[in-house]
């Protein structure tokens, strides 16, 4: 069985479109007691109170019954959030403790590249030196 339910909105330069998609229903498979008390009887009843009918009112709750064990986060649900939070964190720290390594080793071939570079320009500096000298005894 499927339905149509709302699924993006977007604005345009007439307005906002909404987009409809048609998607298959979620099954509920999951028992009351896991998410949230729910009193099913208080709220049929009260629904038959203000003028429902029977079944309008069940056919209502059994849905409230559904949403409320689609959308609610079990503490089992929010343990293994925690859970995948922590791997995440442990998994940034061996990134940070491995971009550390990585900035020593790079800190090491920049000094080693400053050094070669000052060699080379002292180097050149003599041989410039010299050839002024040589040019200045020529003239």
């Amino acid at each position: 069985m499927s339905s149509i339910v709302l699924s993006a909105s977007a604005a345009t330069p007439l307005g906002t479109a909404i987009v409809l998609v048609e998607r298959p229903r979620r099954s509920y498979n999951r028992p009351m007691t896991e998410a949230i008390a729910f009193d099913t009887h208080r709220f049929v009843k009260r629904l038959t109170d203000c003028g429902f009918t029977e079944q309008q009112a069940e056919t209502l709750a059994d849905e409230h019954v559904a949403l409320l064990n689609a959308n609610l986060a079990t503490k089992a649900d929010i343990a293994a959030v925690k859970a995948d939070i922590a791997a995440v964190k442990a998994d940034i720290a061996a990134v940070k403790a491995d971009l550390a390594k990585v900035e020593v080793k790079v800190e090491a071939k920049i000094e080693t590249v400053k050094a070669d570079l000052l060699k080379w320009m002292f180097g050149a500096m003599i041989a410039q030196g010299g050839l002024i000298v040589a040019l200045v005894k020529l003239l």
